[in-house]
């Protein structure tokens, strides 16, 4: 029988838009699944269903076409609810979900009582007390259950709870030992029967025969638990990976409510997608954060092993001069549409001229005008540009001018330095730096040069 083909899944819940902290889990399943040459799965777990939108649902997806990570497979938890009833009746009839009637204050101050005493605040299973009698009162005042999991943390006696350890092999920490006997038994399905994550994402593994499961190391403990709920639905469960949280530069967690940290605001804010992928790809690795030219390039260079298991931390900072960088070494023909659909034109060297200064695509639209005009020069020295024009150049306004034109200035001012160039800066583009002008003046050309030189709006 064939291996099964490698499958991996994204599953955020739509109540909210993308981060970089969910971002960075999305990127390393993408990057990791596409070298396997397997599917990567975008699952919506909205399951809560006053919190989970349309609008968010939409959002998750446009985030994710934005950054180039295509899926293969999809779904939505909200669908699936029939595969999840189909579960819940199997682990019934297996005796290994049991109804509960404590309401949470009932359930807080025996957690209270616990603490107080020493121990840990660990559900002690006192619904398997109850008889059929007690379940018919608490459901007459009109309560309803709660269903908890049977962990496999005993011999033969339930309400004896023993030392007893899930062992599995993280692709990322290595070997991790998860005692099941210090462990409530999880509540799968809530008293409105809203199934919990634990149960419907167990489920949907299996059904879409997922092979890997990447995400963040909050989920370490939980992974003992759906080993266990895979085994009592008679199903091998995947691999497992626990990558490193990502932190602010004060070493704190990340703050989902900061809107700043969202792929809506920072494509709002002209960040290039392949900037995001590639820090989100490097960041927290053992090697430095660093841009790649393409997805394809970050694809055949990604290794899970090279992930640290120290929390890696986030830096805007970090992320900005990664994307100047990416636009600094960008060819143009991967802009020339967009400079296109801006209105910017003069091909290859206008992009060469300028992109070393940019920070952001759009900004290539002020130097833009800077090329084409209208500019409002600035004259510091009247007597330098008089010079200026006399000594003009003839014939073609190419690379090699700018450096004759300025040595003819220099020996005939006297002028050298800041002294020489700042004024001829000053008066062709109005700004105070910018690009190299050995490449800006063949765009600007001898007319407008002509002009600003003079002092006329060109």
């Amino acid at each position: 029988m064939p291996a099964p083909l490698p499958t991996v899944r994204f599953a955020p819940s739509p109540t909210g838009r993308l981060h970089v902290g969910n971002i960075r889990t999305a990127v390393l399943n993408w990057l990791f699944v596409r070298k396997a040459g397997g599917r990567f799965m975008l699952r919506l777990d909205d399951t809560d269903r006053e919190r989970s939108t349309e609008a968010f649902a939409a959002g998750i997806a446009e985030d994710l076409a934005w950054l180039g990570l295509a899926h293969d497979l999809f779904a939505r938890q909200s669908d699936r609810m029939d595969r999840y009833d189909e579960a819940i009746a199997r682990l019934k009839s297996a005796g290994r979900l049991y109804p509960c009637y404590e309401t949470p204050p009932e359930l807080e101050r025996r957690r209270a009582r616990q603490r107080q005493a020493g121990r840990p605040p660990v559900y002690d299973r006192a619904a398997l007390r109850l008889d059929e009698g007690a379940r018919a009162r608490f459901e007459a005042e009109g309560r309803r259950p709660h269903w908890r999991f049977l962990l496999p943390n005993f011999d033969a006696d339930p309400l004896r709870p023993d030392h007893r350890e899930t062992v599995f092999e993280d692709l990322i920490r290595g070997r991790q030992a998860i005692d099941l006997g210090s462990m409530s038994d999880p509540v799968l399905v809530r008293e409105d029967g809203t199934v919990l994550y634990t149960l419907s994402s167990v489920v949907d593994d299996i059904d879409f025969a997922v092979t890997h499961v990447i995400r963040g190391e909050d989920h370490v403990t939980n992974t003992g638990v759906q080993i266990a709920l895979f085994e009592a639905l008679g199903a091998a469960g995947p691999r497992f990976g626990h990558h490193s949280l990502l932190t602010g530069a004060d070493g704190r967690g990340l703050s989902k409510r900061d809107g700043s940290l969202s792929i809506e605001a920072m494509r709002a804010e002209g960040l290039e997608p392949l900037a995001i992928v590639s820090h989100a790809a490097t960041i927290g690795t053992s090697g430095p954060v660093r841009i790649f030219a393409s997805l394809e390039a970050a694809v055949a260079d990604f290794d899970l092993g090279a992930l640290s298991r120290a929390p890696a931390r986030f830096e805007m900072a970090e992320l900005e001069a990664l994307h100047a960088r990416l636009l600094h070494e960008r060819p143009f023909d991967l802009v020339a549409e967009r400079l296109a659909a801006i209105g910017i034109g003069g091909g290859a060297p206008f992009w060469d001229a300028v992109r070393g200064n940019l920070r952001r695509l759009d900004e290539a639209r002020a130097w833009w005008q800077v090329v084409e005009g209208p500019v409002q020069p600035v004259i510091e020295d009247a007597e330098l540009l008089e010079k200026a024009v006399r000594l003009f150049p003839q014939g073609p306004v190419d690379e090699a001018t700018w450096g004759a034109w300025t040595k003819a200035i220099g020996a005939a001012s006297g002028r050298k330095g800041r002294a020489l160039y700042h004024p001829l800066r000053l008066a062709l583009t109005g700004r105070e730096a910018g690009p190299e002008l050995r490449l800006l003046l063949p765009l600007i050309g001898r007319e407008r040069a002509l002009k600003r030189l003079s002092g006329e709006t060109a």
